[in-house]
C-alpha cells in the first residue's frame, strides 16, 4: 500500500462537478459498507489526466448504492450495466456519470476484486471514506504492482484476465495507443494464446475499442503490434485476404503490406498536413473538424485496397500483366459488409466507404492532366461525387501514392496530386460553388411551362446539364439557359429519329 496526502486524495474528485462530488462524499460518510474509487479513475488521477467518469466498487449491491447515490444527488438516470456474473449500475447526471460495481465474481475483499481486473494499472483503489476525513493519511491499494507499471509505462495483464473476458486483449492495445505505453512481453504472449477467442466479444464492444485506437495518434504502430501478436487477423479478416497478393511495378509491396504502409503514411500526413499540401491548410483544418473525420481517413487508408484480391486478374499475353479493374467499387461493398458487421454508425460507414469507392478518381484525373488541362466539367463531377469529402479524398490519394514506391511509379506523382487538388479547389471556389449553392436559372416548373415537358427522369438530366453548362461558362442567365434546353431537346429528337 502507498500513503497519499489527503489534499492529493481530494483531487480524485476534482473533475467532478460540486454536486456529484459532494453527493459521493455524503454517501461515503453515511454508508455502512466501504466504497472504493477504482480503475480508470485512479489511473488517470495518478497520471495527472482528466478522468471523465468515476468508478466505484463495493462488496454490496451496486444497484442499492446507485439508488442511494441518486437520492443524495437529487436526480439522475440509472442504467443497468450488469453482465452474467457481475453487477454494475451507472448513474447519469447531466453530462457526468458514476459507475457502481459489486466486487467481481463473488470476491469478498477489495484486494481480491482488484486482482481479477484486466490490467495492473487498472487494479488500484482508494477508499472513498478517506476523502471525508480531515488530516488522516490516505492509502492507495495496489495488490498487483500497478503503480510501478504505471510509472514505467508498462501494460501488464492480471492473472486470468483474457480467459475471463477476451475483449480485454483489445483493450490492452487501446490503452497502449491512448497512453503511449507498451505491452510487456508476457502479456503479448498471452494474447497470442487467446487471440482466436476475440470473436466471443460483442461487436459493439470490439468496435468501441477499435474506434478509440483509430482516434489516437498511434494507430499504425498499435495495429502493427496487434498484427505481430496475431490478434488483428481475427478482427479484420477481409484485410488479410491481401497477404501475398503481388501488385504491378507501380508498387513495391503486396496488398497487405501496402495497406499497412498507407495507414502509417496517413498518420504522418495528419500530423503535419502543411508538409504535404502547403496551399490547402485551411481546407484540411476545416475538414478535420468534421466528426470522426480523422479516424475515418485512417480506416480508409487501411482498407482502400480491400477489393483487390477479389478483382486480381492476369491479362493474357506474353507479359502477363496483373490488373485490379474496379477494385475500388468491389472494395466499397466489402467494406460496407465489414461496417455492418461491426455495428458502425451510418455516417462513419458512408464517409469511409465513400472514400474507399472514390480513391482512384484523383489518379484518373492526374492521367488526364498529363495530356492537357482539367476541364471544369471533370472538376464538377469529382466535386459532386466527393461532396464534403473532397479534401479527405486528396489526403487519401496522397497516402496511397506515398505508400507506393515501385519502379514504374510516375516520378512526380505526389506533385501532380498537389497541383490537381489546388486546381480543382480553385475551380470549385471560382466556378462550381456559386452554381451549386446559388439560385437556379431554371426549375422543373420552367421546364413544364416553357417546353410542355412531363416530370420524369429527363428533368434531372436537364437540370444537371444546365449546371454543367453554367460551370463551363456556356450558360450565364435565364435566356441562355432556355436556349440551352431548346438545343438539347432538339438534339435528343434528332438522335431519336436517326436511331429509329
Amino acid at each position: 500500500m502507498h500513503c497519499l496526502a489527503p489534499d492529493n486524495l481530494r483531487e480524485l474528485l476534482g473533475n467532478a462537478s460540486p454536486q456529484v462530488g459532494q453527493a459521493l462524499l455524503r454517501l461515503a460518510g453515511r454508508s455502512e459498507t466501504p466504497l472504493y474509487l477504482v480503475g480508470g479513475t485512479v489511473r488517470d488521477w495518478l497520471l495527472g489526466r482528466r478522468s471523465c467518469d468515476i468508478d466505484i466498487a463495493a462488496p454490496t449491491s451496486a444497484g442499492v448504492l446507485a439508488k442511494l447515490f441518486r437520492a443524495e444527488l437529487g436526480g439522475g438516470t440509472i442504467v443497468d450495466l450488469s453482465g452474467p456474473e457481475d453487477e454494475a449500475v451507472r448513474v447519469v447526471w447531466h453530462s457526468e456519470q458514476v459507475d457502481f460495481a459489486t466486487f467481481r465474481a463473488g470476491t469478498v475483499s477489495i484486494e481480491e476484486d482488484l486482482q481479477r481486473r484486466d490490467f495492473t494499472l487498472n487494479a488500484m483503489a482508494v477508499p472513498l471514506a478517506l476523502l471525508t476525513t480531515e488530516g488522516e493519511p490516505g492509502w492507495l491499494l495496489d495488490p498487483t504492482g500497478g503503480l510501478a507499471d504505471l510509472r514505467a509505462g508498462r501494460i501488464q495483464h492480471c492473472s486470468g484476465a483474457f480467459g475471463a473476458d477476451p475483449l480485454r486483449m483489445l483493450r490492452g492495445y487501446r490503452l497502449s495507443a491512448t497512453l503511449g505505453f507498451h505491452l510487456v512481453e508476457g502479456t503479448r504472449v498471452e494474447v497470442k494464446k487467446y487471440a482466436a477467442r476475440i470473436g466471443d466479444a460483442a461487436a459493439e464492444r470490439i468496435g468501441y475499442e477499435l474506434q478509440r485506437i483509430f482516434a489516437s495518434p498511434r494507430t499504425a504502430g498499435t495495429l502493427q503490434t496487434m498484427h505481430e501478436d496475431g490478434l488483428l487477423a481475427f478482427l479484420l479478416p477481409e484485410l488479410y485476404q491481401g497477404a501475398g497478393v503481388e501488385q504491378p511495378e507501380f508498387h513495391h509491396l503486396d496488398v497487405l503490406g501496402h495497406s499497412f504502409l498507407a495507414l502509417r503514411v496517413m498518420e504522418e500526413i495528419l500530423a503535419d498536413p502543411q508538409r504535404f499540401f502547403p496551399n490547402r491548410i485551411g481546407e484540411i483544418a476545416e475538414y478535420l473538424r468534421l466528426e470522426n473525420a480523422l479516424s475515418c481517413l485512417k480506416w480508409a487508408a487501411l482498407m482502400h485496397d480491400v477489393g483487390k484480391p477479389a478483382t486480381r486478374e492476369k491479362q493474357p499475353g506474353s507479359n502477363g500483366r496483373v490488373t485490379f479493374y474496379r477494385h475500388d467499387e468491389e472494395g466499397f461493398w466489402i467494406f460496407r459488409e465489414f461496417a455492418e458487421r461491426s455495428r458502425w454508425s451510418k455516417a462513419d460507414a458512408e464517409r469511409t466507404g465513400g472514400l474507399v469507392a472514390m480513391h482512384m478518381h484523383p489518379f484518373h484525373l492526374c492521367n488526364v492532366a498529363r495530356e492537357g488541362k482539367i476541364s471544369r466539367r471533370a472538376a464538377l463531377k469529382l466535386c459532386r461525387r466527393a461532396g464534403a469529402d473532397l479534401t479527405g479524398l486528396f489526403l487519401l490519394a496522397m497516402a496511397d501514392s506515398l505508400a507506393s514506391r515501385g519502379q514504374k511509379k510516375p516520378e512526380r506523382m505526389e506533385e501532380e496530386l498537389r497541383e490537381l487538388f489546388d486546381s480543382v479547389q480553385k475551380m470549385y471556389d471560382d466556378h462550381i460553388q456559386p452554381v451549386l449553392f446559388g439560385p437556379r436559372l431554371l426549375t422543373g416548373k420552367d421546364l413544364i411551362e416553357e417546353f410542355a415537358l412531363v416530370p420524369g427522369p429527363l428533368f434531372t438530366t436537364l437540370l444537371y446539364e444546365i449546371e454543367m453548362a453554367r460551370v463551363e461558362g456556356d450558360v450565364t442567365d435565364r435566356r441562355t439557359a432556355l436556349a440551352f434546353v431548346a438545343a438539347y431537346l432538339q438534339t435528343l429528337a434528332a438522335n431519336s429519329t436517326t436511331s429509329s
